[in-house]
């Protein structure tokens, strides 16, 4: 609880990293090291002091090796039951990539994935933010 005695949700970073130049076509996944366990959109917290855009950059970079282009913002998220842990609420942005993603930081695994095969295990809320992608619910 802050000292001011208020409690406020948690800043929160998605980045939906579509893929070129690499095996195959697509965006990026990577499958959760810690709980809760699945699949999820590269993502996580925003350091004190840092723009969404840079916790964007840089989460993409930690779990997934990356270094991605942001496209935009697509849309947030803000549901107080989308993680189990605590009330998040999250920036999820589009971003561009070449090459093949490499697992690191939190992340078990990385792997590229269109629509007609996304994982059956998916965290949080990221099947509903991932049908809202591909359904073109909203535009960047």
């Amino acid at each position: 609880m802050h000292e001011s005695g208020y409690r406020n949700p948690i800043p929160t970073v998605d980045i939906i990293i579509e893929t070129t130049g690499s095996e195959k076509n697509g965006i990026v996944l990577i499958k959760r090291r810690n709980p809760p366990y699945g699949w999820a959109i590269p993502g996580g917290f925003v350091d004190y002091g840092e723009t969404l855009e840079n916790a964007a950059v840089r989460e993409a970079l930690e779990e997934t090796s990356l270094n991605v282009k942001l496209r935009g913002q697509f849309h947030s998220y803000s549901d107080p039951a989308r993680d189990e842990r605590l009330h998040t609420v999250t920036t999820v942005f589009i971003a561009a990539a070449d090459g093949d993603p490499v697992a690191n930081d939190d992340a078990a695994d990385a792997a590229i994935f269109s629509s007609h095969d996304l994982p059956d295990e998916i965290a949080f809320d990221h099947r509903d933010i991932l049908d809202d992608y591909f359904t073109g619910k909203y535009r960047v």
